[in-house]
């Protein structure tokens, strides 16, 4: 079964850039990705760009209309994701736990609808 393991974080929570606790955040998120890489359960994934940066698209009556920003104004927004095959959802929440972001954020775990 796939799942997508999203992070969310809150923008400025965890450690900061050009820090000793960031820097070994970011070590521990290339562990991570090495880990699920070398048992053959990761698909893909990526970290994204902030969410200063996002444009959502609505369309109404007909008429596409665009908003700077995400959906919903959150305290928490995505930051990244891994899809990982996995047996099942303990296996899932399993690696979701070792993502370094669910220290100072939230990892949501969910099952990618297949159509057959």
């Amino acid at each position: 079964m796939q799942y997508m393991l999203m992070i969310y974080s809150e923008d400025g929570s965890g450690p900061q850039p050009e820090t000793p606790e960031f820097g070994e955040m970011m070590q521990g998120y290339g562990a991570f990705t090495e880990e699920v890489r070398g048992n053959g359960v990761m698909l893909h994934g990526d970290p994204l760009q902030p969410v200063s940066t996002a444009t959502t698209v609505r369309v109404r009556d007909g008429a596409v209309h665009t908003t700077d920003g995400p959906f919903a104004e959150t305290k928490e927004t995505l930051g990244g994701f891994y899809i990982l095959e996995c047996e099942n959802l303990d296996e899932a929440i399993a690696y979701a736990g070792k993502i370094p972001g669910a220290k100072h954020g939230s990892i949501e775990v969910r099952p990618i609808m297949v159509f057959e």
